[in-house]
């Protein structure tokens, strides 16, 4: 039975919940006038310390429904609070999207601690498509979930029943895009935040384009938005949600030509080094191409005299396969001096629970000495 926020009375506390008990006990808690957070087992038990004592000592704003986590992808999660209909509001729209039919399964790979499961199971209380979490489902006939995710269904060919997919959390690459479509899955691609919800989507290929509903600008190359799908806010210290009026932002930097958003990466991740500003997701996008690069992740190491050099974490296709003179070569025709990689590493990339790249876990491995140089 679809839940209804028209009628319910919210108690003012958050109920932390396991990820394994979130399906059922989701229900339970909104139908009571709770607000669940839905933990996540793999955090560190500091983290997970600081998360409870911040529920425990920080009460609600008036409004607040749903709990969700920050990707934590450069620093400790944070909570973000928003309401009901920040979210419910989005599901038409979500489901026009994905051509949703009666019967329809989702599969969510990420864990239900992620903001993007967690609003696909708030879409499924509401009666929207039911949540499918094992990769073999036979059932699932679409997908929500980052890229890595999606190509990982695709490269075991799990989930063959699979007719659409809502991708998001970080860029999608072309040829995930291209097997998807091969294989008669429509794709659509989408920008966003846990704290902005839907900004932009692509559903051709063309680029992103905004999300129904949504208003797009982008001033000083930093993304606004003017939406109803917007939290109202963290519990606990203020993050880089950032508001002008009835626009809000995050502060990822990005370019609007022609109503086609291009999204450079959070300002918070920008590597400043020997008076230049590199975006890492932008000297990623590249080095991507490169023959033997299955992935990579770009950060900044502190370094005196230029602030920081600019390191990149490589994960080859298979090992060996890459050597530091290959890569500085490919790099010196590809990147402007201040822009390329001056410290190679290769190895795996520390993740999220979501898939995204752990940027900050990724800084702390290459500076401890935990990943081996190329």
């Amino acid at each position: 039975m679809a839940l209804s926020a028209g009628h319910r009375r919210v108690s003012g506390v958050v109920v932390p919940i396991e990820a394994g008990d979130a399906s059922s006990r989701l229900e339970q808690l909104r139908r009571s006038g709770q607000v669940p957070l839905v933990l996540d087992k793999r955090w560190p038990a500091q983290v997970r310390a600081g998360i409870l004592s911040l529920l425990a000592r920080t009460p609600l704003p008036a409004g607040a429904e749903w709990a969700a986590l920050t990707s934590g992808s450069s620093a400790a999660p944070r909570v973000v609070v928003r309401t009901h209909a920040s979210w419910a509001s989005s599901f038409p729209a979500v489901e026009r999207l994905l051509g949703t039919r009666p019967g329809d399964a989702v599969l969510l790979p990420a864990p239900p601690s992620s903001s993007l499961t967690l609003f696909s199971l708030a879409h499924a209380l509401a009666g929207g498509p039911a949540p499918e979490f094992a990769a073999t489902s036979s059932r699932a006939t679409l997908f929500h979930g980052t890229p890595t995710h999606f190509g990982a269904i695709l490269a075991s060919d799990g989930a063959p029943q699979l007719r659409a997919a809502l991708v998001g959390g970080m860029t999608l690459p072309a040829d995930i895009r291209a097997e998807a479509l091969a294989r008669g899955i429509r794709v659509v691609e989408y920008y966003g935040a846990a704290e902005l919800s839907f900004v932009a989507y692509d559903d051709d290929g063309r680029g992103l384009r905004a999300f129904p509903g949504v208003e797009i600008a982008v001033r000083d190359e930093v993304i606004w938005a003017r939406s109803p799908y917007s939290a109202l806010g963290y519990l606990g210290e203020p993050g880089p949600l950032r508001r002008d009026g009835e626009w809000v932002s995050v502060g990822d930097r990005g370019e609007l030509e022609d109503g086609r958003l291009r999204v450079a990466g959070r300002e918070d991740e920008a590597i400043q080094t020997a008076g230049a500003t590199v975006i890492p997701s932008e000297i990623e996008r590249t080095l991507r191409t490169l023959d033997g690069v299955a992935d990579v992740a770009v950060v900044g190491l502190p370094a005196p005299g230029v602030g920081r050099l600019v390191a990149a974490l490589i994960e080859p296709v298979r090992p060996g396969c890459l050597d530091a003179a290959m890569l500085r070569a490919a790099a010196s025709h590809l990147f402007a001096p201040a822009h390329r990689p001056r410290l190679w590493f290769a190895g795996t990339i520390a993740r999220t629970s979501s898939g995204k790249i752990a940027r900050a876990e990724v800084e702390r491995q290459l500076s401890s000495g935990e990943v081996p140089r190329v």
